[in-house]
């Protein structure tokens, strides 16, 4: 699996698959990696045309994925045909809602890592399992698609408990953090980078973008702040100096404290 998918942040931009053109801008973006979209972005009348225009213009070099159509979708067989002919980097699978779903799309495209979008309450309801099949990279949050399959409001109180299940779920199966939704207000900077900030907080390790405008303040928001890398950076010397347990500014510290100042410093090293 390449180790960029393993990464504690993943800032990965979408672009249409039949826009072509698109192709390169998207990997100048800046972005860690970019998901070539042939689900939501591709109107259905388009696919087969998508798919032709994929693979006649795939980049050669570059971190891409690929977003195929979902399980029980009559589109999912073409776009696996078409993605054991493409150099990927890995699989994006919509709507996941069974671990035998990432199974089988592991299975048509062998070696080639699989993330799958966790985007219904039986998605989440077997978030788990999903995360512990092999082949998978890590979860991804496709929070709009999510709100929508329960009715509920798009909102940071009302998804908690969703982005907190993926979070524990993508640890139980020792995967890293989870990537979460998108941000759709693109000309919000701002937004962009506390969505990303908050989404930290929660464990997420990652963020999707839909426009090349948001990757940087989404990749500023994954950024530990300067205190928190001063302070990282005293728990290290201080425990290096003094082995177990030590006091640093007024409280005592030990190896749980140690391992978060470690992820601080290698999230502030990315």
């Amino acid at each position: 699996m390449s180790d960029f998918l393993r990464t504690d942040r993943l800032v990965v931009l979408f672009v249409p698959g039949d826009r072509p053109e698109r192709f390169g801008k998207a990997l100048a973006a800046g972005a860690d990696a970019v998901i070539v979209d042939l689900e939501d972005a591709v109107a259905t009348e388009a696919k087969a045309q998508a798919r032709a225009a994929i693979a006649a213009h795939w980049p050669a070099e570059g971190r891409l994925l690929l977003r195929v159509n979902g399980s029980g979708t009559p589109f999912l067989a073409d776009d696996l045909a078409l993605a054991r002919t493409l150099r990927l980097a890995g699989i994006v699978l919509p709507k996941a809602e069974q671990a035998q779903d990432v199974a089988a799309v592991e299975a048509a495209v062998p070696g080639v890592p699989v993330i799958p979008l966790i985007e219904s309450g039986l998605g989440l309801a077997n978030a788990r399992a999903i995360a512990a099949a092999p082949g998978v990279a890590r979860l991804a949050f496709g929070s709009i698609d999510y709100c929508a399959d329960l009715g509920s409001a798009h909102t940071r109180e009302a998804l908690l408990m969703a982005r907190s299940e993926l979070v524990l779920a993508s640890r139980l199966a020792g995967r890293a953090g989870p990537i979460d939704g998108v941000t759709t207000a693109v000309a919000d900077a701002a937004l962009a980078q506390d969505d990303a900030a908050y989404a930290a907080m929660l464990g997420f390790a990652g963020k999707l973008c839909i426009h090349p405008s948001q990757i940087a303040p989404v990749m500023a928001g994954f950024a530990p702040s300067a205190d928190e890398i001063a302070w990282a950076r005293r728990i290290l010397d201080a425990m290096a100096q003094g082995g177990g347990a030590v006091k640093v500014d007024g409280a005592m510290v030990d190896a749980p404290v140690r391992l978060r100042a470690e992820s601080i410093l290698r999230r502030s090293a990315t």
